[in-house]
């Protein structure tokens, strides 16, 4: 419970800062253009608002459905479908009153606010904690591979040494190399090596639609040793006498010495009992030692850090703006690569919504992975919000465009069926993204 109230408290206060700043985005310009803004709220607030007053011509609340928040701008057709207000003549003060460029603006304040934030957290996040990463090169001991990636020929304990023909460059992670996999619709050739040997992976081009189908989010993972650091007090293995240090060799006899190896077997004999061969000093011993009913002994690994050597690059302020930008750009263009897999069956089972984005928080309280996923959530936001859908920033400018292009205002009519089929899509889509989210949890 105190897991779920951390990761809740962590995604609320990361959509507020979003959402607010969105919004803002659209308020400021509105109000230098002379456009009344009649609401501005964080979160939904249908029948009642959870807090609200009024300054000015403006009321500020806070809804109680935390799906987003608005600005209510006096004549334009939005959420609020204000049939009302829109039947009476145009006034000076209304948006649709406003030249075509002026009601540009404003409608892509939002979505420049999301990137510009996007920019300034990377860039702050390279300034403040610098850039630390593991480089493929310095995983000594190969990676372990998802069932996905198994498939395709791939092993634990692989090294992958080149792309193509082209040997993997030296700042290179696995994650990047994942990307490369996932993002190309070629067939890719891999050429890895796995103790001394070496073979050539041909990884097809649809090989993205395999790791979705199986529900995978990686299929690289850095292998590890197992040495003994942590020992719960009663569990089997402070019983059978493992002590801190001790180096995991083999469980019944079978190679066990990296930890994804160790699992799996122990995995496999829950509440029995095993023979577990150990490095004591450069003594080989083997002890009997109990499984539990979870399949664990009570050991806790050396932390991964102890293994590798782990590249740090600090930025200076002049270095992090370029560098924050660079990664804010990426961000984007690797969520566009992503975006396409949801037109597919198996892209489309995989869209989640609020539980799966709160899910990506850390379990405990950490600020550089806060904000280093509230500048991913930024920029996700500014491109899915320009997206030619209406009720979306993107649909009204889609509108805005043909108007200025064509010299013709679309008609009050057309833009409030446009408004509520764009809301139903939406609306649709977001009982879709978090049926998913219940059912994988009940799956």
């Amino acid at each position: 419970m105190e897991v779920f109230a951390i990761k809740a408290a962590q995604l609320i206060l990361s959509l507020s800062i979003l959402v607010i700043l969105h919004e803002l985005g659209h308020f400021i310009p509105a109000k230098l253009f002379g456009v009344r803004v009649e609401k501005f709220y964080l979160f939904f607030d249908p029948y009642f608002s959870l807090f609200k007053f009024k300054k000015g011509e403006t009321e500020y609340g806070v809804g109680w459905l935390p799906l987003g928040g608005y600005v209510k701008l006096s004549g334009m057709i939005d959420e609020s479908m204000d049939k009302e207000q829109m039947s009476k003549p145009a006034e000076e003060w209304e948006f649709r009153a406003k030249p075509a460029w002026q009601r540009l603006i404003v409608m892509l304040g939002g979505v420049t606010v999301n990137v510009i934030l996007g920019i300034i957290i990377y860039s702050g996040i390279l300034y403040t904690w610098g850039e630390s990463y593991i480089a493929a090169k310095d995983a000594e001991y190969g990676v372990t591979v998802a069932a996905s990636a198994k498939e395709v020929g791939f092993k634990d304990g692989d090294k992958i040494i080149s792309l193509n023909g082209n040997p993997v460059p030296s700042n290179y992670t696995y994650a990047q190399i994942t990307k490369d996999l996932l993002f190309s619709d070629v067939v890719q050739h891999v050429k890895v090596e796995n103790g001394g040997e070496t073979r050539t992976v041909d990884v097809p081009g649809d090989f993205d639609q395999l790791v979705m189908a199986n529900g995978e989010r990686g299929i690289f993972g850095e292998r590890i040793p197992f040495i003994a650091d942590t020992i719960l007090p009663n569990s089997g293995a402070e019983t059978a006498g493992v002590q801190k240090g001790d180096k995991f060799v083999a469980v019944d006899g079978n190679p066990a010495e990296y930890f994804d190896q160790f699992v799996e077997a122990v995995q496999a004999k829950k509440d029995q009992d095993i023979q577990l061969t150990i490095n004591r000093e450069g003594e080989l011993v083997t002890i009997p030692v109990h499984v539990s009913e979870t399949g664990k002994i009570g050991v806790g690994n050396k932390s991964p850090l102890d293994y590798f050597n782990i590249t740090q690059r600090e930025y200076s302020l002049g270095e992090a703006i370029p560098a924050g930008f660079n990664m804010a750009v990426n961000t984007v263009v690797g969520y566009v690569q992503q975006f396409k897999l949801i037109f597919t069956k198996e892209g489309a089972s995989q869209i989640g919504g609020f539980g799966s984005i709160g899910g990506m928080f850390p379990s405990v309280w950490n600020w550089q992975m806060f904000w280093q996923l509230t500048a991913l959530l930024s920029m996700i936001l500014a491109f899915m919000n320009v997206l030619p859908i209406p009720a979306l920033d993107g649909g009204h400018v889609m509108f805005l465009i043909y108007e200025m292009v064509s010299g013709r205002k679309p008609g009050e009519k057309f833009l409030e069926y446009a408004q509520m089929a764009g809301m139903f899509f939406l609306l649709g889509l977001m009982i879709y993204a978090n049926g998913n989210d219940i059912f994988k949890l009940f799956k």
